[in-house]
């Protein structure tokens, strides 16, 4: 006994096989008390974030333009076909808003539970207007996607070329007076090289697929800007007002359109440590693929 505090050791400090039962009966009760979505942005991917973070030395602007509290939406632009857009926009948030954001995606990834398992673990929901009615109401943060597949999907070639929005984040807004928040994500893109957009309807609805030119992501450095909140004064009925719908779509798209064109003509390049050899090979096949395409 006068040895072991010799030596500074406390023998209480010893846990026997009832100790370590009850710390982990402990801790399973603590985790039952966590929503399954905290569980998972909190504990099980930090390490691969953490990894992503650094290996596209991302880089985050606008935070303060995300409420502390009550629902909106965030409509980003959708590039990079194996969508690390949403993951990344999703812990960001988490990590510098404490809230966890509902990601509005397509139906696929419910058809069966290999897929609709995780992606309910992680906030993400079908993308239907009802869906996202539900989320506002209840005060949640939703990331919806205005192009749909066709942004992420489309060809390289068409690189920061905003799709045409959909309509239904606009009636989102105006049924529940939440805000959009116009968001730039720019290094995606360059991520993934996309070679072609495959429509492939017939085999299934609405299922697009990309032809990837690489499945290991190039580390281009990336940036996420959430720009300031927009709030629709507008009159009431206009919800009903298809044409007005449409224009209000517009004009969100050609303002996150300008703010993406001013993002890119100041980036410093590609790479913000730029290997001019890998700069370049991005840069040829880039131009290899848009000659293809016309």
């Amino acid at each position: 006994m006068r040895e072991t505090q010799k030596r500074g050791i406390s023998l209480s400090s010893f846990k026997g096989p009832k100790d370590k039962i009850k710390s982990t009966i402990t801790g399973i009760r603590y985790l039952k008390r966590m929503s399954s979505e905290v569980v998972v942005y909190r504990i099980m991917p930090n390490f691969l974030m953490n990894i992503m973070q650094k290996y596209f030395r991302l880089e985050i602007e606008g935070l303060e333009n995300i409420p502390k509290n009550g629902g909106a939406i965030i409509a980003p632009n959708h590039s990079g076909f194996a969508g690390f857009d949403a993951m990344i926009l999703t812990h960001e948030i988490f990590k510098g808003k404490h809230r966890i954001p509902r990601v509005l995606t397509h139906y696929l990834w419910f058809i069966t539970k290999a897929t609709s398992i995780p992606a309910n673990k992680m906030g993400y929901i079908e993308a239907t207007t009802e869906n996202g009615l539900k989320e506002l109401q209840k005060g949640h943060l939703i990331i919806l996607f205005p192009e749909g597949e066709n942004g992420n999907f489309k060809p390289t070639s068409k690189a920061y070329t905003l799709q045409e929005f959909k309509r239904g984040f606009v009636r989102m807004a105006l049924n529940t007076n939440t805000p959009i928040i116009p968001t730039i994500v720019i290094g995606a893109e360059e991520t993934n090289i996309n070679l072609k957009q495959l429509k492939l309807g017939k085999y299934l609805p609405g299922l697009t697929l990309p032809l990837p030119m690489n499945v290991i992501p190039l580390p281009v450095k990336w940036k996420i800007k959430f720009l300031p909140p927009i709030f629709l004064d507008e009159a009431p009925g206009t919800v009903n007002d298809r044409a007005r719908v449409k224009e209000i779509a517009d004009e969100i798209q050609s303002t996150l359109q300008q703010a993406i064109n001013t993002e890119l003509q100041n980036r410093p390049g590609i790479f913000i440590e730029r290997p001019q050899w890998l700069d370049t090979i991005i840069k040829e096949l880039t131009k290899v693929v848009r000659d293809k395409s016309k």
